[in-house]
């Protein structure tokens, strides 16, 4: 056959590939959502979300975090199902932990259960009161630190730079390893009292029977809605937690099916593996798991933030002008709010007045309290912003000349330049014009210009 015919063939299946590409992506991201009418806006929507969540993966880092949790759950498994057990052993019904484990390690067949059965075992080994002051330390430091590398994994999804105050971050996490157990006991006992009231009526026997194979998806579904609105460090709405909670439930639940289908119809992975085909499984298991958690917290965040979905990948730099001018606004609100005893701004409340994203506006913020010019009052949730100084001892001179040179280190700054007598003349002009123009104005000034406005 004619080498030609070959090489015309896969032109013409290229371009018509490419063409295909075009008129999908022109029919997804050309339209105003705004415009759309209700139905086409929902295929709309979905049609971007899965454009995303297809670049995002591609793009390595959801995979890369997802990995990384694997390592950290490995290592701090053990240390967490103890303390949970230690807890529940108050209460007489630490033996709930193996059926729990059991359904987690469900899709992996019947070498799940064993590896539950062994790491309850393992666990019930595990005596707290006779480790030390410096074995339950360590203990609880490892607990931590996961659930610390969990916040940073949604902190990256949420574009949220910072973690909570150390203070928050352990009392928090204190609370939900002691009590979280507690609270799941109690909610069972309560779950279960209820069912067993309602089954003797007669008409509700049909209905519970019914429900009760639906309710591992609505826990499931629940428990993933909780994670979304509790561990990143923003203020996440309800209703966007409960969209990615209900599709990564069933994701989780769809992936556990096909995964215990698979393990059911193959046995080849035991012949290559040998005796360690059940922890390649494992890390198999746990690294879907933690994927598909990370993918419906990414859901979310286009559910609560649609302007961020973008065709393009978007780098998010500030310019030196919109920096300063975002500076002078936040420095505004605060210093404004402040002086008229109103109640002060915390972050997500003044990304939602400036309309801008949540990282750009973090980081000015970070530059003013660098700077001492903003103090973040770390007792209230969320944390606050009030000034650090009094507002008519601050100079709006000061501060602009703060927020050019930020960023600025000793590898890299002003005077490492060598000199060039004619640009350097430039400068020091624009910034004698800055200083004289601001002639000597305090946020006290620009708050009493301003009358306590705050114009949307």
């Amino acid at each position: 056959m004619d080498p030609g015919y070959h090489q015309s063939g896969k032109l013409w299946m290229k371009l018509a590939i490419n063409k295909a590409y075009s008129w999908v992506t022109r029919l997804v991201w050309e339209y105003d959502l705004r415009q759309l009418s209700a139905p086409r806006k929902m295929v709309v929507f979905i049609a971007r979300v899965l454009h995303m969540l297809v670049r995002e993966l591609l793009g390595g880092q959801l995979n890369l975090r997802a990995m990384s949790l694997v390592y950290t759950t490995l290592l701090s498994l053990v240390p967490l199902l103890a303390v949970s057990f230690s807890v529940l052993k108050g209460f007489g019904v630490h033996n709930q932990i193996e059926p729990m484990l059991y359904n987690f390690l469900k899709p992996l067949g019947p070498g799940g259960a064993g590896l539950a059965e062994k790491i309850v075992i393992f666990v019930d080994n595990v005596e707290v009161g006779v480790l030390g002051s410096v074995g339950v330390i360590l203990l609880i430091y490892t607990v931590i630190a996961l659930l610390q590398k969990i916040e940073k994994a949604f902190n990256y999804v949420w574009q949220v730079e910072h973690l909570r105050p150390i203070v928050r971050r352990i009392s928090i996490y204190l609370s939900v390893v002691l009590m979280g157990p507690v609270m799941l006991f109690i909610a069972t006992v309560l779950s279960s009292d209820i069912a067993r009231r309602l089954i003797a009526i007669k008409p509700f026997t049909t209905v519970l029977l019914s429900a009760g194979e639906l309710l591992p998806y609505f826990l499931v579904c629940l428990a993933f809605t909780f994670i979304y609105i509790f561990m990143p460090n923003t203020r996440v709405q309800v209703r966007a937690a409960l969209v990615g909670g209900v599709i990564a439930g069933i994701l989780w639940k769809i992936t556990g099916w096909g995964f215990s289908v698979f393990i059911a119809s193959s046995s080849k992975y035991a012949a290559i593996y040998s005796s360690f085909a059940i922890l390649i499984l494992l890390l198999i298991w746990l690294y879907m798991s933690w994927l598909i958690l990370l993918v419906g917290s990414q859901i979310a965040f286009f559910v609560q933030y649609p302007k961020y979905m973008t065709l393009n990948r978007e780098q998010l730099v500030l310019s030196n002008r919109l920096r300063e001018r975002l500076a002078i606004q936040i420095m505004y609100l605060v210093a404004s709010d402040s002086y008229h005893n109103r109640p002060p701004w915390c972050l997500d409340a003044l990304v939602d007045r400036l309309d801008l994203p949540k990282e750009s506006v973090q980081r000015v913020v970070s530059i003013l309290v660098e700077y001492g010019y903003l103090a973040e009052v770390a007792g209230e949730d969320p944390p606050v912003y009030l000034p650090a100084h009094a507002i008519e001892a601050m100079q709006l001179a000061d501060m602009l000349a703060d927020v050019r040179q930020a960023g600025e280190t000793r590898f890299l700054n002003n005077q490492q330049l060598k000199p060039i007598k004619v640009a350097d003349q430039v400068v020091l002009e624009l910034e004698t014009v800055c200083r004289e123009t601001t002639g000597g104005r305090t946020f006290k000034d620009l708050v009493l210009a301003g009358n306590g406005e705050q114009e949307c």
